[in-house]
Protein backbone atom coordinates (compact mmCIF):
# COMPACT_ATOMS: atom_id res chain seq x y z
CA UNK A 1 0.00 0.00 0.00
CA UNK A 2 1.03 3.61 -0.42
CA UNK A 3 2.50 5.50 2.47
CA UNK A 4 0.63 8.60 3.58
CA UNK A 5 1.65 11.52 5.74
CA UNK A 6 -0.41 11.99 8.89
CA UNK A 7 -0.70 14.72 11.49
CA UNK A 8 -1.06 13.38 14.99
CA UNK A 9 -2.24 15.51 17.91
CA UNK A 10 -1.82 13.85 21.28
CA UNK A 11 -3.09 15.00 24.66
CA UNK A 12 -0.61 13.73 27.23
CA UNK A 13 -1.03 13.45 30.99
CA UNK A 14 0.52 16.73 32.23
CA UNK A 15 1.54 15.30 35.61
CA UNK A 16 3.51 12.44 34.09
CA UNK A 17 4.93 14.69 31.37
CA UNK A 18 6.08 17.19 33.99
CA UNK A 19 7.87 14.50 36.01
CA UNK A 20 9.61 12.83 33.07
CA UNK A 21 9.09 14.69 29.80
CA UNK A 22 11.72 12.85 27.76
CA UNK A 23 10.34 9.40 28.52
CA UNK A 24 6.67 10.33 28.00
CA UNK A 25 7.28 12.23 24.75
CA UNK A 26 9.79 9.61 23.59
CA UNK A 27 7.11 6.94 23.57
CA UNK A 28 5.31 8.59 20.65
CA UNK A 29 8.10 8.13 18.06
CA UNK A 30 8.63 4.60 19.39
CA UNK A 31 4.98 3.75 18.65
CA UNK A 32 5.17 5.21 15.12
CA UNK A 33 8.52 3.64 14.25
CA UNK A 34 7.44 0.32 15.81
CA UNK A 35 4.64 0.19 13.23
CA UNK A 36 7.09 0.84 10.40
CA UNK A 37 6.52 4.58 10.12
CA UNK A 38 8.93 7.47 9.70
CA UNK A 39 8.74 10.43 12.11
CA UNK A 40 9.02 13.78 10.30
CA UNK A 41 8.37 16.18 13.21
CA UNK A 42 7.59 15.57 16.87
CA UNK A 43 7.33 18.49 19.28
CA UNK A 44 5.52 20.09 22.17
CA UNK A 45 2.54 22.19 21.08
CA UNK A 46 1.29 23.65 24.39
CA UNK A 47 -0.02 22.87 27.84
CA UNK A 48 -3.52 24.00 28.72
CA UNK A 49 -6.54 23.43 30.89
CA UNK A 50 -8.93 20.92 29.34
CA UNK A 51 -12.53 21.84 28.54
CA UNK A 52 -13.67 18.81 30.54
CA UNK A 53 -11.77 16.26 32.64
CA UNK A 54 -10.30 13.27 30.82
CA UNK A 55 -9.52 10.31 33.07
CA UNK A 56 -9.66 12.68 36.04
CA UNK A 57 -7.11 15.07 34.53
CA UNK A 58 -7.94 18.78 34.23
CA UNK A 59 -4.74 19.80 32.39
CA UNK A 60 -3.25 18.30 29.28
CA UNK A 61 0.00 18.62 27.37
CA UNK A 62 -0.59 18.81 23.63
CA UNK A 63 2.03 17.09 21.46
CA UNK A 64 2.13 17.55 17.66
CA UNK A 65 3.62 15.05 15.21
CA UNK A 66 3.88 14.58 11.47
CA UNK A 67 4.79 11.11 10.28
CA UNK A 68 4.80 8.91 7.20
CA UNK A 69 3.06 5.55 7.57
CA UNK A 70 1.35 2.87 5.52
CA UNK A 71 -2.40 3.47 5.85
CA UNK A 72 -3.05 -0.14 6.86
CA UNK A 73 -0.82 0.29 9.94
CA UNK A 74 -2.68 3.34 11.30
CA UNK A 75 -5.14 1.16 13.22
CA UNK A 76 -2.24 -0.52 14.99
CA UNK A 77 -0.82 2.89 16.00
CA UNK A 78 -4.22 4.03 17.30
CA UNK A 79 -4.52 0.88 19.40
CA UNK A 80 -1.05 1.34 20.88
CA UNK A 81 -1.96 4.93 21.81
CA UNK A 82 -5.15 3.76 23.54
CA UNK A 83 -3.15 1.25 25.58
CA UNK A 84 -0.53 3.82 26.62
CA UNK A 85 -1.42 5.29 30.02
CA UNK A 86 0.45 8.56 29.30
CA UNK A 87 -1.74 9.40 26.28
CA UNK A 88 -5.19 10.71 27.22
CA UNK A 89 -6.49 11.33 23.68
CA UNK A 90 -5.17 11.17 20.13
CA UNK A 91 -6.38 12.42 16.76
CA UNK A 92 -4.86 11.50 13.40
CA UNK A 93 -5.51 13.42 10.19
CA UNK A 94 -4.32 12.46 6.73
CA UNK A 95 -2.39 15.36 5.20
CA UNK A 96 -2.92 16.39 1.59
CA UNK A 97 0.33 15.57 -0.28
CA UNK A 98 0.41 19.07 -1.81
CA UNK A 99 0.88 20.76 1.58
CA UNK A 100 3.07 18.26 3.43
CA UNK A 101 6.31 20.22 3.04
CA UNK A 102 4.74 23.50 4.19
CA UNK A 103 3.14 21.94 7.27
CA UNK A 104 6.30 20.12 8.30
CA UNK A 105 8.41 23.29 7.92
CA UNK A 106 5.87 25.30 9.90
CA UNK A 107 5.83 22.68 12.67
CA UNK A 108 9.63 22.80 12.93
CA UNK A 109 9.54 26.54 13.71
CA UNK A 110 8.01 26.13 17.16
CA UNK A 111 4.94 27.20 19.10
CA UNK A 112 2.87 30.07 17.81
CA UNK A 113 3.72 33.45 19.25
CA UNK A 114 1.26 35.30 21.40
CA UNK A 115 0.10 38.73 20.23
CA UNK A 116 2.38 40.44 22.77
CA UNK A 117 5.39 38.42 21.52
CA UNK A 118 4.58 39.38 17.92
CA UNK A 119 4.30 43.04 18.91
CA UNK A 120 7.64 42.90 20.70
CA UNK A 121 9.28 41.30 17.65
CA UNK A 122 8.11 44.03 15.25
CA UNK A 123 10.58 46.86 14.68
CA UNK A 124 9.55 50.11 16.36
CA UNK A 125 8.89 53.09 14.12
CA UNK A 126 11.13 56.07 14.57
CA UNK A 127 9.48 58.59 16.92
CA UNK A 128 10.76 61.53 14.85
CA UNK A 129 8.98 60.24 11.74
CA UNK A 130 5.71 59.92 13.65
CA UNK A 131 6.08 63.42 15.12
CA UNK A 132 6.27 65.08 11.70
CA UNK A 133 3.30 63.18 10.27
CA UNK A 134 0.12 65.26 9.83
CA UNK A 135 -2.63 64.48 12.29
CA UNK A 136 -6.31 64.84 11.41
CA UNK A 137 -8.38 66.22 14.27
CA UNK A 138 -12.14 65.93 14.21
CA UNK A 139 -14.04 68.82 15.68
CA UNK A 140 -17.36 68.25 17.40
CA UNK A 141 -20.20 70.61 18.21
CA UNK A 142 -20.78 71.69 21.77
CA UNK A 143 -23.15 68.76 22.17
CA UNK A 144 -21.49 65.80 23.94
CA UNK A 145 -23.28 63.20 21.77
CA UNK A 146 -22.37 64.79 18.43
CA UNK A 147 -20.40 62.61 16.03
CA UNK A 148 -17.30 64.03 14.29
CA UNK A 149 -17.82 65.45 10.83
CA UNK A 150 -16.63 63.40 7.90
CA UNK A 151 -14.03 64.97 5.63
Amino acid sequence: MAENVYEGMYILDSGRYGRNSETVAGQIPEIIEGAGGEMLVSRLWEERRLAYPINGQRKGTYWLTYFRLDGVKLGEVERQCQLNENILRVLFLKVDPRIVDALVEHAKVGPAQTSSERAAAKPKENAVEKKDAPVAVAEADDKPDAAPEEA
